[in-house]
């Protein structure tokens, strides 16, 4: 297993398959590439079904033990369940979708050795839902799980994102998951260095405060630092709520290890950077070889050492790895 020069080995591979969606979300970030989203129709720069399966080939050399994944929305690739069911076996294969092709492709994508699912949902209400994805999808969002539960898909977790659209929609979604067995919930602190929008960014502390007042139980995972709320009951008995809560956090990025594929092929260290950008050439097993040793040689955790506190205690750029990483040009 690799690991870089700070310890982090790197578990985990997040593949985004296409740039496409066929939601246009307020918050998008496109896997941190910004919101670049092109064709509804198949394009010329996505990995192919082999390229794809040639980097996860190599990955599982490198005792890689998940992939999930990502978008744009992964099920507009026809190929998905072929991805799938071609990923290799010591790889615990995991999807995020917004769940509206879900119903009709959940069994198979099961059948193809799928193991877990996440959903976005930003709302229980169609019209909240509707401003936040400029989608009329709603009620398809919701076949979208059922159909992932009917398929053994359990638990389904809700993706949504933290931020003054949503905010007040939070306790009625903790309700949600903590009242329906097979739901858990994933609240995505909103990333303004990415998305834009610093206006509609919330204090992320207060969702942790108020979730520690209701829980039943409280877990720290080891994945990111990660804090589990255990809602309506204790660890497997009650809803599940989990915060991502990235920004401004070296703990988090000190327990980062992900690298993340582009749907064009480059491999790519951190969620938050662009400059490190790395091509996999014609995508042979020897080029993808070297380049996953090189990203993961490069990864250095954003908040405390890719951007450091001044004397004035805001985060700039630390001038060590000013041009120093490689681009995709």
């Amino acid at each position: 297993m690799l690991a870089d020069e700070f310890g982090r080995e790197v578990t985990g591979v997040r593949v985004s398959l296409t740039d496409r969606c066929n939601f246009d979300c307020v918050y998008c970030h496109n896997e941190g590439l910004g919101d670049t989203r092109g064709p509804m129709d198949p394009q010329d720069d996505e990995m192919s079904t082999d390229d794809v399966v040639r980097f996860l080939e190599v990955a599982a050399e490198f005792d890689v033990e998940a992939v999930k994944f990502t978008g744009g929305e992964p099920m507009l690739r026809e190929d998905l369940e072929e991805i799938v069911a071609r990923t290799p076996d010591s790889m615990a294969a995991s999807l995020t979708t917004n769940g509206t092709f879900l119903p009709g492709r959940a069994p198979a994508l099961v059948d193809a050795g799928l193991e877990r699912v996440n959903v976005s949902q930003d709302a229980l209400d169609p019209e909240a839902f509707a401003q936040i994805t400029k989608s009329g999808a709603y009620d398809a969002v919701l076949e979208g799980v059922e159909a992932a539960l009917d398929a053994g898909l359990d638990p389904v977790k809700l993706n949504m994102v933290v931020f003054e659209h949503t905010a007040g929609y939070v306790p009625e979604m903790v309700d949600h998951v903590a009242e329906n067995d097979g739901l858990q919930l994933q609240l995505i602190e909103y990333m303004p260095e990415l998305t834009g929008k610093p206006e509609w960014n919330i204090d992320i502390r207060r969702v942790h405060d108020w979730l520690a007042e209701r829980a039943d139980e409280i877990e720290r995972r080891e994945m990111h630092d990660r804090k589990r709320y255990w809602i309506g009951g204790g660890k497997g008995d009650g809803g599940m709520v989990e915060i991502v809560d990235p920004v401004e956090n070296p703990t988090f990025c000190a327990n980062c290890h992900r690298v993340r594929v582009t749907h064009e092929g480059y491999l790519k260290g951190c969620l938050n950077r662009n400059d490190d950008l790395r091509p996999m050439g014609e995508m042979t097993k020897p080029e993808i070889r070297e380049a996953f040793r090189e990203v993961v040689a490069n990864r250095v955790p954003y908040y405390g050492e890719y951007m450091i506190r001044n004397e004035d205690g805001e985060w700039e750029l630390n001038d060590e790895y000013v041009g120093v990483q490689p681009s995709a040009d």
